[in-house]
């Protein structure tokens, strides 16, 4: 309590590190009761694991919706879920449904670390994010690491988390690739409350230009950032990714986009 008193937005947990399953799931217990007595919003690291007897998210939606904390909670990896038996978890996506609960998965790092013990064939680790999608849940894509010593790769590039997460989904549709896209726009600004946020009148002008004419498209390219906005005020920029050439008979310049 002192902790919210001091500015704490969210309240967190890694119930899966916890020494005993039980100990997992009262910590669960005490940390939803304090940010529902706070008024505070939940982001619960959550069953990054191999292991489909991790099953933590299940006492977090539980929770949320014996507390009324829907649309307040998120589980960020939930890769055990990809473990899971098909049974189970056709019985905890409509739980984690009714409960509102919101998901993030880290692609980059999930299939990175995810798999380890395995032999071959390995598996990916992502959590299962088109029956997530499918059920109604918002499901957003972030880093999680970005250098640290869990990965070095990381550089903070959310089309680079749309694209990993495409691949490793299996999202190729058109349509998929638009909900990925959304994975990393607007449903990360729904599990964070934001308001005022879009393309609106009346909205913020926060804003990110891209080199792209449709969300596929900027996803296949991890299109260049032609500008950012920051209220309205240009705070960075990039020029348009150009190609020179020097080929007979071709143009001397050529730009990706164009067909």
């Amino acid at each position: 309590q002192r902790a919210l008193a001091l500015g704490v937005d969210v309240v967190g947990g890694i119930p899966h590190f916890e020494r005993t399953c039980a100990q997992g799931s009262e910590s669960i217990r005490l940390l939803c009761g304090l940010a529902a007595a706070q008024g505070k919003r939940v982001d619960m690291h959550c069953d990054e694991s191999d292991d489909p007897q991790s099953r933590h998210v299940e006492t977090l939606a539980f929770e949320t919706r014996r507390l009324g904390l829907h649309g307040r909670v998120t589980g960020s990896h939930l890769c055990s879920m990809h473990s899971m038996d098909n049974y189970y978890a056709s019985q905890l996506i409509p739980l984690m449904a009714e409960a509102q609960l919101g998901v993030v998965a880290n692609p980059l790092v999930n299939i990175t670390l995810q798999g380890r013990h395995d032999s071959y064939p390995k598996r990916r680790g992502m959590t299962r994010v088109p029956e997530l999608m499918a059920a109604g849940l918002t499901v957003a894509f972030g880093h999680d690491c970005v250098l640290d010593p869990w990965y070095g790769g990381g550089s903070g590039d959310m089309l680079e988390a749309a694209h990993m997460g495409l691949h490793i989904a299996q999202m190729t549709s058109q349509s998929a690739m638009r909900q990925c896209f959304d994975a990393i726009t607007t449903h990360p600004a729904r599990l964070l409350g934001l308001q005022d946020y879009g393309l609106a009148p009346g909205c913020h002008a926060d804003l990110v230009l891209l080199h792209a004419r449709t969300p596929a498209e900027a996803i296949r390219l991890r299109a260049a950032r032609l500008a950012v906005y920051r209220r309205g005020k240009k705070i960075a920029g990039s020029p348009a990714p150009v190609a020179a050439l020097n080929l007979p008979g071709r143009p001397g310049q050529v730009d990706f986009l164009a067909r």
